[in-house]
C-alpha cells in the first residue's frame, strides 16, 4: 500500500486503491490512509514531512528579517471598544508585549482592573478567552475558556467586584450566546446534548436552549427549546434590556436564513416561556432588538439583499408589520445600527454603519423617521466595528476602527456636537512603513465586475503617478501575493496586517480580492459563490491573477497566491485549475477533499454553502472542482506551502495531508526549486492564538513565499 520511490525526494506516503462510488461515479482516494492521524503510517510521514520542511526553512534567508519586523508590527497591540454597564465598563487590551488580550473592568471610581488574563491562567499561551458577557447590573460575567485551539468553550460566571469565580464549569458551550436575566440570578445559553443521548460520531451536534440559575448544578438546567430541530442547528438568544422579552433564532449549520421565535416574560416563568413564531420558513435574516423606546427594531435582508431596518410593535412582530426606517441601500450594505436618546439630546438619533464596496461608513438618521441627517467623517477608507451605546440610553457611541496602515483604535461619536474624537489607540508604539492603497475593478470571465485593493510600495521609484494622484502599477514589475476568501458571506475590509505591511515594506506588492461569495455586495454577491456558483469564485480569483499580470504589477515568475480555510479550499482550486498562473501558494487549515468533507470537522454545518455529495446534482458540482481529485500527474505545479494545525476541531488536517501527498507524488517540477511542504503545529487551532505563534507561523509563510518570488538578481525581472 505505500508509495515507494527510490528516486522520489520527498517522503514516502500511504497510497492505496481505495474510492468512493457514488451516484455511478467513482472518486479516486489514493492516499485515504492518510487521514487517521493516529496510524503509524501517517506518524511516520508527518515525522518526514517536519523534516523537509526544516531542510527547507534553513534557505529562506528572509525568515530572520521577516520575524524580527513581524514582532515589531505586532507590538502595535491591540484594543476592544467598551461595553457599558451603568457607570462600569469593560474591555479588551493587548499591550506591546502581551501574548493574548486581557478582559479589563473599568469600575465607576474610575480604578482599571484585569479580570480575565489567559496567560495567568496558562502560562503556555494555548489557552483562549473565546468569548464574554457581563450581567444587565454589570456585577457579574459569564467568560468562556478553551485550551489547545480546540475551541471547546467551557463557561463559568465571577464576581466582578472579588474576581471569584462563583458559577461554573458548563461545558459542551462552544461559542455559546449568554442571556442574562433581570438580577444576575439565571441566564440562557446553548450547550450540546451529553454524549450519550446522541448517535455516535454526531457528539458535536444536537444543540439546545438551555435555562441556568446561578449555584445550580448544569445538568439540573431546564431546556426550552430545540426539540426537534435538525441536529446541525445553532441557535441565538437574547433579553431585552428591561427583560421582558425572550429572543431566540435558529439557523441549520450555516445557512444564509434563519427562523425566529419571540416570548413575552412579563408574569411569565422563564423555564416555560411562551416562544411564538415570528419569521419561519422565509429565505432571509434578521436581528431583533427592542429598544429603549419599546419599538423592535429589525436589521434584516429580506426582500433587501443589502440590507434595511425595519421597525414594530413587539406584540405584533410579523414581517408583515415590518415598516422600513431605513430602507435597502442600491450600492452599500446595511451592517449595525445604533440608537443615542439620551436626554442630554434635543432629539434621538440613530446611527448606522454601511460598507460601500467593502469601505465603512457612518451615517447619522433621525431616529422617529430616518431621515439621513450627517455621514461622519472617518479617519480614512478603513473599517468600523460593533456599535455600542450605553444600554440605559446617552449621547456616545463606541465603535472600533482599522485601516490597512492604522492598527486597531477606538472611537467615540459625541451627538451633543456631531463629532468623533479617540477613546483608545492601540497601547504600543509602532513605526510604520510608508504605503500606497488603491481600489481598482476588473472583470471576471463572466463580465462581473470584481474590486480588488491593492497595495504596494508608497516609495515614487518604480512607480508611475497618475495625474487623478491614482496609483498606477511599477514600472517594474514587483513579487506579488492575491490573497482571497469567497465564502460564508465574510467580507474582506481594509485592516491592519502585519504580515501585509512587512511584504509591502520589503519591496513586495500585495492584492485583496472582493469576490463573489463574500458580503462585499451584500446576500446576492454572496449566493453568487456560493452551492452550483462556487466555481464564480475561483473564476474571480483567476481573473484578478491575470489584471495583476495584464497591468504589470507582476509576472506569473513572480505571483504566489495565499488563503486560509475556505481562503485555503480557494488557492487549493487555483493551483489545480491554472498551475502555470502562480510561482507559489500559502494554503493553510484548507478544505481540499470535498467529496469528504462533510465527513469531519464541522463540515456537516457547510452543506448550505457547498452542497451534499448525498444529492448527485451537488455531488458533481462538488466533484468538478475538488482539488484532491483534480491533480494531474506529470503536471509542473507551483511551490506549495501547507500549514494545519492539530487542534483544529473545524477544518481537518487530512485535507492538506492528502493534496500534499498527491502533489508530491504527481508534480513535475523541481522538488528543490518548486516544493510541496506541509508545515504541523500542534497545540493551536483554527482560531485565535498566542502572538509568538502568529509570528512564527507569519514569517513562515511569507519568508516561503519569498524564497519562490523574489529573483536571484532582486532585479524584479521575471524568473521562472
Amino acid at each position: 500500500m505505500t508509495h515507494d520511490s527510490p528516486t522520489s525526494p520527498y517522503p514516502s506516503a500511504p497510497k492505496g486503491d481505495d474510492a468512493d462510488v457514488l451516484h455511478g461515479v467513482t472518486a479516486p482516494d489514493p492516499f485515504r490512509a492518510l487521514e487517521d492521524p493516529d496510524s503509524d503510517e501517517t506518524r511516520t510521514w508527518r515525522d518526514a514531512q517536519d523534516t523537509l520542511v526544516e531542510r527547507h526553512r534553513e534557505r529562506w534567508t528572509s525568515r530572520e528579517t521577516f520575524r524580527q519586523r513581524l514582532t515589531e508590527l505586532l507590538r502595535s497591540g491591540s484594543v476592544g471598544a467598551p461595553v457599558w454597564r451603568g457607570e462600569r465598563s469593560f474591555h479588551s487590551r493587548r499591550t506591546a508585549d502581551q501574548e493574548h488580550a486581557v478582559l479589563l473592568t473599568t469600575d465607576p471610581d474610575g480604578t482599571e482592573r484585569a479580570l480575565i488574563d489567559p496567560m495567568a491562567i496558562d502560562p503556555t499561551g494555548t489557552t483562549t478567552l473565546d468569548t464574554w458577557q457581563p450581567s444587565k447590573e454589570g456585577d457579574l460575567l459569564a467568560y468562556q475558556l478553551s485550551e489547545g485551539g480546540r475551541e471547546e468553550s467551557v463557561v463559568r460566571v465571577l464576581d466582578v467586584s472579588t474576581g471569584e469565580v462563583v458559577d461554573g464549569p458548563i461545558d459542551r458551550a462552544r461559542y455559546s450566546p449568554v442571556a442574562w436575566l433581570p438580577g444576575g440570578k439565571a441566564y440562557y445559553y446553548v450547550r450540546r446534548l451529553a454524549p450519550d443521548l446522541v448517535p455516535e460520531g454526531e457528539e458535536q451536534y444536537h444543540r439546545r436552549v438551555f435555562l441556568h440559575r446561578l449555584g445550580t448544578d448544569p445538568s439540573t438546567d431546564v431546556q426550552i427549546f430545540g426539540d426537534g430541530k435538525d441536529k446541525s442547528s445553532f441557535y441565538g438568544v437574547s433579553v431585552s434590556r428591561d427583560g421582558r422579552w425572550l429572543i431566540v433564532s435558529v439557523r441549520q449549520g450555516t445557512a444564509p436564513r434563519h427562523d425566529i421565535w419571540m416570548a413575552d416574560l412579563n408574569d411569565a416563568d422563564p423555564a416555560t416561556p411562551d416562544l411564538r413564531p415570528v419569521m419561519v420558513g422565509l429565505d432571509a435574516l434578521a436581528e431583533l432588538h427592542v429598544g429603549r423606546d419599546g419599538r423592535l427594531y429589525v436589521l434584516t435582508n429580506l426582500d433587501a439583499p443589502r440590507g434595511r431596518l425595519a421597525v414594530a410593535d413587539p406584540t405584533t412582530p410579523a414581517p408583515e408589520h415590518w415598516q422600513d426606517l431605513l430602507p435597502e441601500d442600491p450600492t452599500a450594505v446595511l451592517e449595525d445600527c445604533a440608537i443615542l436618546d439620551g436626554p442630554e439630546l434635543d432629539r434621538p438619533v440613530l446611527l448606522a454603519t454601511w460598507t460601500r464596496h467593502a469601505i465603512s461608513e457612518i451615517t447619522v438618521h433621525e431616529l422617529d423617521t430616518g431621515r439621513h441627517v450627517h455621514t461622519l467623517t472617518l479617519p480614512g477608507l478603513g473599517s468600523v466595528g460593533g456599535l455600542i451605546e450605553r444600554p440605559e440610553g446617552g449621547h456616545e457611541a463606541w465603535f472600533g476602527y482599522t485601516d490597512h496602515s492604522t492598527p486597531s483604535c477606538v472611537l467615540r461619536y459625541d451627538a451633543r456636537t456631531n463629532t468623533i474624537g479617540t477613546w483608545a489607540t492601540s497601547p504600543g508604539a509602532v513605526e510604520l512603513p510608508r504605503i500606497r492603497s488603491e481600489q481598482v475593478t476588473y472583470r471576471s470571465k463572466d463580465g462581473t465586475e470584481v474590486r480588488m485593493i491593492i497595495l504596494s510600495p508608497a516609495e515614487s521609484d518604480g512607480h508611475a503617478e497618475a495625474e487623478s494622484g491614482d496609483v498606477q502599477a511599477p514600472s517594474v514589475p514587483r513579487p506579488t501575493v492575491l490573497y482571497g476568501y469567497g465564502g460564508f458571506n465574510i467580507s474582506l475590509t481594509p485592516a491592519y496586517s502585519a504580515s501585509t505591511l512587512a511584504w509591502v515594506e520589503a519591496g513586495g506588492v500585495w492584492a485583496v480580492a472582493n469576490l463573489r461569495g463574500g458580503s462585499e455586495e451584500g446576500e446576492e454577491w454572496h449566493r453568487a459563490g456560493m452551492r452550483a456558483n462556487k466555481q464564480n469564485v475561483f473564476d474571480d480569483f483567476h481573473a484578478a491573477a491575470e489584471y495583476l499580470i495584464e497591468q504589470g504589477w507582476t509576472t506569473p515568475g513572480m505571483l504566489g497566491i495565499s488563503g486560509g480555510s475556505n481562503g485555503g479550499l480557494l488557492v487549493g482550486a487555483s493551483l489545480t485549475q491554472h498551475p502555470e498562473t502562480f510561482r507559489a501558494v500559502a494554503c493553510s487549515a484548507p478544505l481540499l477533499d470535498m467529496v469528504r468533507y462533510e465527513l469531519s470537522g464541522l463540515g456537516a454545518l457547510w452543506t448550505d454553502e457547498y452542497g451534499t455529495v448525498a444529492e448527485p446534482e451537488e455531488f458533481h458540482w462538488l466533484l468538478g472542482y475538488s482539488p484532491y481529485h483534480h491533480v494531474k500527474p506529470g503536471t509542473e505545479y507551483p511551490a506549495v506551502l501547507f500549514t494545519v494545525f492539530d487542534g483544529d476541531t473545524r477544518v481537518d488536517p487530512m485535507h492538506a495531508r492528502k493534496l500534499a501527498a498527491a502533489l508530491q507524488d504527481a508534480t513535475a517540477a523541481d522538488p528543490d526549486r518548486r516544493p510541496i511542504l506541509i508545515r504541523a503545529e500542534r497545540e493551536v487551532g483554527h482560531g485565535a492564538r498566542a502572538v509568538s505563534r502568529t509570528v512564527d507561523l507569519a514569517a513562515d509563510q511569507l519568508s516561503f513565499l519569498a524564497a519562490q518570488l523574489v529573483p536571484p538578481t532582486n532585479d524584479y525581472a521575471d524568473h521562472s
